[in-house]
């Protein structure tokens, strides 16, 4: 079973709420894809901004190893001929090996939406579709709401698959453009349409119900052979069929063949690439490529996937590039803590007093706040400080925080720290812009004469969560604060009823973990 991958991310994707590329961003998009083996890429719809106009002519100069590009368009419009539509033109002067071109397969939107008639739409479809072909391009028709037209009058649907393929049409992509149809619905229509139609048929799902990837499974299954779809789902509405997930799948559950299968293990990587690229931080929920996608956290779970990883995994992680991770958390056992500590090179056994009391510890903290989750250098801090010969690189004796007046529009903070490193206590002072900051620099202030590699540190992201707020002012805080050195990246968490106080627990995990956490692996 040979599959096609046709990925719209550049065109369909983008059309997602708050989504927007720049054209460089476009680019790199296209070379992440044709590195994961993508066959087809859908550059965008030339002649409907300058942008895309931009992107053809500059997508033309990347030497691309396996991707092809396809230019995006419409049928001619009702009552104009193809040599004469304006937007028929723009999308040959694209250049593209491939042109992909939508038309109606709904009576309804034919008559009600186009205000045609049903006549008039297959001369559009068969006569642009015939004009394309007569340039040597390859052709794809999207039979835009097939599904619903399916339901309707299935006859007149399948003529209008019949006159694309007639005129030429390479493949017949079945759309599934309101995210309506039930798998067995489209299993049903596909092979209706397989009985029609004698040329490759396509599918391409909207999420609308949540069906999206089922639905791209149960085509292939009625015999499609090519999947659209877009990277994370990204895409108008509830998105479009997940190819992440759908393609996993498609290779691994169903035995299908095609470019991706030999690359799977680049899927988590691509995911996260291009949610950094769109602004739209991967869910860790996303099945397959998802920080969480393979997380075990409770205790039972995480004692069965020790003894057998796949006794609650469905799939290899690393085989999509994925991990496998143990959380721990006031849910946890003691087989969480023993796996957590072995990702972090510690050998617990599960019934020895050091594995309760780091258990005992996370669970008072977490009942007070802490949340160790997102936090894993935190929890490799807690086991390494249980350890009888731990000494940490320093220890603050004391701060002290003053929020001024700078002037008449703004404040101005100032900390003073008090730091001991070894036998020697440093007194340090330094203003920010906020009470945390003027407290961090103060504190490396102390710790850069005796740690350098400390300057190398930076908080990359910072954030606070309320977790009682009908307590008003008086509100417990927890402070979860991103660090990373340019190579690696960790996570610590800090929790109080001062946003200060919180917030240095934070910290101060973050400065003692990079000073001894060097050889640990990378926590994302």
């Amino acid at each position: 079973m040979r599959i096609e991958i046709y990925d719209t991310t550049l065109r369909d994707g983008a059309q997602q709420e708050g989504l927007s590329l720049t054209l460089d961003d476009k680019l790199r998009v296209v070379e992440q894809l044709d590195r994961l083996g993508v066959d087809v890429i859908e550059g965008g719809w030339p002649g409907s901004n300058p942008k895309d106009e931009a992107f053809f002519r500059r997508v033309a100069r990347i030497p691309l190893q396996h991707a092809r590009i396809a230019a995006f368009g419409s049928t001619c419009r009702s009552g104009c001929a193809p040599e004469d539509d304006l937007q028929v033109q723009a999308l040959l002067a694209a250049e593209t090996e491939i042109l992909t071109i939508v038309g109606k397969a709904s009576a309804f939107h034919v008559e009600e939406i186009l205000g045609t008639t049903r006549d008039e739409n297959l001369r559009m479809i068969g006569d642009t579709v015939r004009y394309l072909r007569a340039s040597g391009r390859r052709v794809i028709f999207d039979a835009e709401h097939f599904f619903d037209g399916y339901r309707e009058d299935p006859r007149y649907a399948l003529q209008c698959l019949d006159a694309a393929a007639s005129a030429g049409a390479d493949t017949v992509v079945l759309c599934d453009t309101n995210g309506g149809a039930m798998p067995w619905e489209v299993e049903a229509a596909v092979r209706g349409a397989r009985d029609e139609v004698g040329v490759a048929l396509g599918i391409h799902g909207h999420n609308d119900a949540g069906m999206a990837v089922a639905n791209s499974v149960a085509a292939v299954r009625a015999g499609a052979i090519q999947v659209q779809g877009t990277i994370n789902g990204y895409g108008e509405r509830c998105g479009n069929a997940n190819l992440t997930a759908a393609i996993p799948t498609l290779v691994l559950k169903m035995g299908a063949s095609c470019r991706v299968a030999d690359r799977l293990a680049e899927m988590t990587r691509i995911a996260e690439t291009l949610g950094e690229l769109a602004d739209k931080p991967l869910d860790p929920q996303s099945p397959y490529v998802g920080a969480s996608a393979f997380a075990h956290k409770g205790g039972l779970h995480v004692d069965a996937v020790a003894k057998h990883p796949d006794s609650y995994q469905h799939v290899d992680p690393e085989v999509v590039g994925n991990r496998g991770r143990i959380v721990v958390s006031e849910l946890s056992g003691g087989a969480n803590v023993v796996g957590k500590a072995s990702e972090f090179g510690f050998d617990l056994h599960p019934k020895a007093s050091r594995t309760r009391s780091i258990l005992d510890r996370i669970k008072r903290l977490e009942y007070r706040g802490f949340q160790f989750e997102g936090a894993d250098a935190s929890v490799e801090l807690i086991v390494r400080r249980s350890e009888p010969d731990y000494v940490p690189p320093f220890e603050l004796a004391g701060f002290y925080v003053l929020i001024r007046e700078k002037d008449a529009e703004s404040m101005v903070s100032e900390a003073t720290t008090k730091v001991r490193i070894g036998t020697e206590t440093v007194h340090t002072a330094s203003e920010g812009n906020g009470p945390v900051h003027a407290l961090d620099l103060a504190v490396r202030k102390a710790l850069v004469p005796a740690y350098p590699e400390i300057a190398d540190v930076e908080l990359s992201d910072y954030r606070v969560r309320i977790l009682d707020g009908d307590a008003g002012t008086a509100a417990r805080t927890r402070v979860l604060i991103t660090s990373t050195d340019g190579a690696r990246q960790w996570s610590t968490v800090g929790c109080g009823t001062n946003v200060i106080e919180a917030s240095w627990i934070a910290l101060a995990d973050a400065l003692e973990y990079a000073l001894i956490g060097k050889k640990a692996r990378q926590i994302a």
